[in-house]
């Protein structure tokens, strides 16, 4: 990467986002409104005539950064970044919080300054605003859960990036280049990028701060929140290490794991974020196969994925903005006048595997990958994971909040913006699943994959019904409606009280041992204190008493001299010459000393 290649066509897309930010505040009524819209449909505009290279290279000390290295696989993001920024800034054009807004689009400028970074040291800035920017939306809602749940959300994510952050120094170290590419599991350098990256996408067991964070965000925050974090780690994953065997069965891991504590909780919004760690699972695994039609099914799966998430999140955020409750047991019936909501919660709930829908003809290829590799053990695991999310989210959601057993809840729709939001949301979600080719198009490989095969779309209406089917066991044994029967333990536990008994026991041992020490130490320093206490006074009396001898001073002379001289010491009128010239001398020896030695 010479600088003599680097091109700086346009503006780049983050500092867009981040200069709109500082202006929102400045501005009233429509003209805000107008002005948050423009921002994400220019920075589109940008990606869309920009051509694949180098660009935006910024001089700084002795290296370059580039802000705009744009290729197929970082366009695919980008696009997909500026349609959530403006669907979401959208559903938010309510909300009179300029906090939000702010907080909002920094994050989103972020991600794509993270998305188009040509170097570690720019994709390192980047990725820590992101982390500050997204903890405000968190705390933006303002009640102690929220407060509380932002403050171990920004604490997980700085030690994400300080693992990051060493990575890059001693990658740096090693490598003597700044240049962000393939990096490979190898080596404390890789694994500490690597253990960074894995936090931001929620891999457990690092993935509890996600679901303990976003169902606390704002109504709107929380649609900011489904889209950037973990998306931006997948896409740092596929460009840093495509083809990681680790990441194979971690994925697998992450998808199936989460579908467990999907089914036992009561929060829609919180059944929405473990929902999402599993969809990052399935990503996970095609980064980590690395073929072409894997990474091409990951990217697939991250594009589709942000539209019908921020969708779903868009539709539990309306009910809980309208009724003010978001638990399955206090909500249903709502269909009734909600129809719009209801009808785009469906359409959100279908995206996640049903045909003519975005995720079926993204998720598919991830299983295929898997299939035409014979892993049958991960293919078994992503099937089951696969009906577990419809379940969940395509099926629990919506039938505790719309339907199922009627609350007497009789809320309006929600202001008109979120209804378009919604309903554009809804429009892409359907549209990319009936027509694929147009997201087929945008993928880093080239694309030879038909999705409406009869034997997949059979084998996949087999697998949504056998999610069907288990949702109608659980209503008939009683345990749904999902009560609250206690803590659902998550690696959390660890951080939440584990840490607290941790900080008790070291409070205890050093407290103890602070005290022994300040013992021992009191006692020494008291002893040194009384032997030096009237050294000064003793050396020139020394001093004093050597020269009288040698001048001749003896018996009751040399008496009187010494007791006139200890008083005049101890009453401190010592005579200015004797100081200086013992200054004088110890300045000489000193001196003496250091070039000897």
């Amino acid at each position: 990467m010479s600088i003599g290649s680097i091109v700086n066509p346009g503006f780049p897309p983050a500092l867009i986002f981040f200069l709109g930010a500082a202006c929102v505040p400045l501005l009233r009524g429509k003209t805000k409104a107008g002005f948050m819209l423009l921002l994400p449909v220019a920075s589109f505009a940008v990606l869309a005539s920009i051509p694949c290279g180098i660009h935006w290279g910024v001089d700084f000390l002795d290296y370059q950064l580039v802000l705009g290295r744009v290729d197929s696989l970082s366009l695919a993001f980008g696009y997909i970044f500026t349609i959530v920024s403006f669907l979401s800034l959208l559903f938010a054009l309510n909300v009179k919080d300029d906090l939000q807004h702010v907080a909002g689009l920094c994050y989103a400028g972020s991600a794509l300054g993270v998305t188009f970074a040509g170097d570690l040291f720019s994709l390192y800035i980047f990725w820590e605003i992101m982390a500050v920017a997204s903890s405000f939306l968190i705390l933006a809602r303002r009640t102690e859960r929220a407060q509380s749940a932002a403050y171990r959300y920004i604490l997980v994510h700085i030690f994400g990036g300080l693992c990051f952050l060493a990575g890059i120094v001693l990658y740096f170290q090693k490598t003597g280049s700044l240049e962000f590419a393939y990096i490979g599991l190898e080596g404390p350098a890789s694994f500490l990028i690597f253990v960074g990256i894995a936090l931001n996408a929620a891999v457990p067991p690092l993935h509890s701060w996600l679901q303990d964070a976003y169902p606390e965000a704002t109504v709107t925050g929380a649609v900011f929140l489904s889209a950037f974090t973990t998306k931006s780690a997948v896409y740092l994953m596929a460009r840093t290490f495509p083809g990681t065997e680790a990441l194979i069965w971690l994925g697998a891991v992450m998808a199936a794991l989460p579908v467990l504590y999907a089914v036992l909780e009561n929060d829609v919004r919180r059944v929405l974020a473990y929902c999402l760690i599993s969809i990052v699972g399935f990503m996970l695994v095609g980064v980590g196969i690395g073929t072409s039609m894997a990474i091409n099914g990951a990217v697939a799966l991250a594009f589709a994925h942000i539209l019908y998430k921020a969708l779903l999140f868009m539709c539990a955020g309306s009910v809980l903005y309208m009724t003010g409750s978001i638990k399955c047991t206090d909500l249903g019936g709502l269909y009734r006048t909600m129809p719009w909501t209801c009808l785009f919660c469906m359409v959100g709930a279908a995206s996640v595997a049903f045909p003519l829908f975005s995720g079926f003809v993204s998720k598919s290829m991830i299983l295929s990958a898997a299939g035409h590799h014979h892993m049958m053990a991960l293919w078994l695991i992503l099937q089951f994971a696969s009906a577990g999310v419809f379940m969940t989210a395509g099926i629990k959601v919506p039938y505790f909040t719309f339907f199922g057993q009627d609350s007497g809840m009789r809320s309006p729709e929600p202001p008109l913006n979120m209804l378009l939001a919604m309903g554009l949301a809804a429009f892409l979600c359907l549209f990319l699943g009936l027509f694929p080719q147009y997201l087929y198009g945008i993928l880093p490989h080239s694309v030879d994959y038909a999705p409406y095969t009869p034997s997949h779309v059979l084998s996949q209406m087999h697998l949504l019904l056998f999610g069907a089917l288990a949702f109608c066991l659980l209503i008939m044994s009683g345990y749904y409606p999902p009560e609250i029967r206690g803590i659902n333990l998550d690696t959390d536990w660890f951080y939440r009280k584990g840490a607290q008994w941790g900080y008790v026991a070291f409070d205890v041992a050093l407290n103890r041992l602070n005290a022994v020490s300040e013992r021992a130490l009191g006692r020494l320093v008291s002893a040194v204190s009384i032997l030096f206490r009237g050294a000064p006074v003793r050396l020139i009396f020394l001093v004093l008493v050597t020269y009288w001898l040698g001048a001749g001073y003896r018996g009751i002379r040399l008496e009187l001299k010494k007791s006139k001289a200890y008083n005049d010491l101890l009453e401190a009128n010592i005579p200015v010459g004797i100081g200086a010239g013992l200054t004088a001398l110890f300045v000489t020896v000193f001196f003496v000393l250091a070039n000897f030695f």
